[in-house]
């Protein structure tokens, strides 16, 4: 089994309330917690208590979203960063620059996603 249909089929880790952020409107940084460029529909946050930074993780209803370059998205996300009001099952979800960098997952119900942690990453997220 291919390991995205793998992480598809395990129960999740967590059931996550998600939030989401965007450059340019006071939400994100140029940088992550990392130090990092957050990284648009892959950069996420969560308490560190919960999902340590540097983990990947799998977003199952993440899977098929319109990313910025027009492919659909395979559910992975990076987390890099933290924030103050992160707190607990919570995830907030970088989606790029500017407020209509949000539209292609306003769709979500963002009180009950489900993720799975696959591994842990080195250095920055991938820039896909």
């Amino acid at each position: 089994m291919a390991p995205l249909a793998a992480a598809e089929a395990r129960e999740p880790e967590w059931r996550m309330r998600a939030t989401l952020y965007h450059q340019g409107g006071g939400g994100a940084g140029p940088r992550d917690s990392l130090g990092c460029p957050p990284v648009a529909m892959r950069t996420a946050a969560t308490d560190r208590n919960v999902a340590p930074r540097r983990s990947i993780i799998f977003i199952r209803e993440t899977v098929g979203i319109r990313m910025p370059d027009g492919s659909l998205h395979d559910g992975v996300w990076y987390v890099s960063d933290t924030g103050p009001a992160i707190r607990g099952q919570r995830i907030d979800l970088f989606t790029g620059m500017g407020r209509s960098s949000m539209d292609p997952i306003m769709h979500l119900n963002t009180d009950h996603l489900s993720v799975v942690r696959l591994g842990t990453f080195e250095g920055c997220p991938p820039r896909d």
